[in-house]
């Protein structure tokens, strides 16, 4: 039988963590290939005040019981800040990595695995389709930001939520171009932003700033919040064209 190794995690992490993991394999064990936490949980720079704990199941066989067992464990566990759980097959990775290959870089780049095999360490990228979704994705954040903008007219919040909303994720996708441009990506979010402006020629300050904003360490006036989506956007236009301009 496998056993639960929470001792790579900090300890206020795994100490949340435990109760819900215990629970899991108690329950379900015959049916549990392996558990991984993932993204900003396993990251040195981990804010417990902002950042919500993510892991993956990983079944054995897809199994409806077990979603049902799921549902009420994020009333239980959502108050500790711990998202309920993606749920997959070792099967649904394969067939799924193509789909949505920036989420599985992420995942291979930033997991810990507390039960059972390390699946995730195994994923591989292909270029092609990483290029695909790197470009699809912030042709999306373009057109999102020009809508939301049309909406915030004179609502400094919802300006400053359009911008937040807009920059999560956006490291995640900025690992995948990192990837795409032959570098190895970095796991700190402000070595992110170095290496992506070292490698793209895009200056890094309006990125940070971003992440400050969603940190709540900065509180820009409306004019400031302004600039600052316009410097965003044009940075944005400025991937979509290296995007383009890659061969893969």
């Amino acid at each position: 039988m496998d056993t639960i190794n929470l001792t790579e995690l900090a300890s206020s992490i795994a100490g949340k963590l435990a109760p819900m993991i215990r629970e899991i394999i108690g329950h379900h064990e015959q049916n549990i290939h392996s558990i991984h936490i993932v993204g900003s949980a396993v990251m040195p720079d981990y804010n417990e005040k902002l950042s919500d704990i993510n892991s993956i199941v990983v079944l054995h066989d897809m199994d409806l019981k077990f979603i049902t067992f799921l549902a009420p464990l994020g009333k239980k566990y959502g108050g500790k800040r711990i998202s309920a759980p993606l749920v997959m097959t070792p099967e649904y990775i394969d067939k799924s990595i193509e789909a949505f290959p920036v989420e599985f870089l992420d995942f291979k780049l930033l997991h810990k695995t507390v039960y059972g095999d390390d699946t995730l360490a195994n994923v591989k990228i292909e270029k092609v389709p990483l290029r695909i979704q790197s470009e699809r994705e912030i042709k999306i954040k373009l057109m999102s930001l020009r809508q939301g903008y049309l909406s915030s007219v004179g609502r400094k919040e919802l300006l400053a939520a359009i911008l937040v909303r807009s920059i999560t994720g956006s490291v995640a996708l900025f690992r995948a171009i990192i990837y795409l441009l032959g570098k190895e990506p970095p796991i700190l979010r402000a070595d992110v932003v170095k290496m992506f402006a070292d490698v793209t020629g895009i200056e890094a300050d309006i990125f940070q700033k971003l992440l400050m904003l969603k940190a709540k360490a900065i509180k820009p006036s409306e004019q400031e919040l302004r600039d600052l989506f316009n410097r965003y956007y044009n940075a944005l236009e400025s991937i979509e064209k290296t995007i383009d301009n890659l061969h893969v």
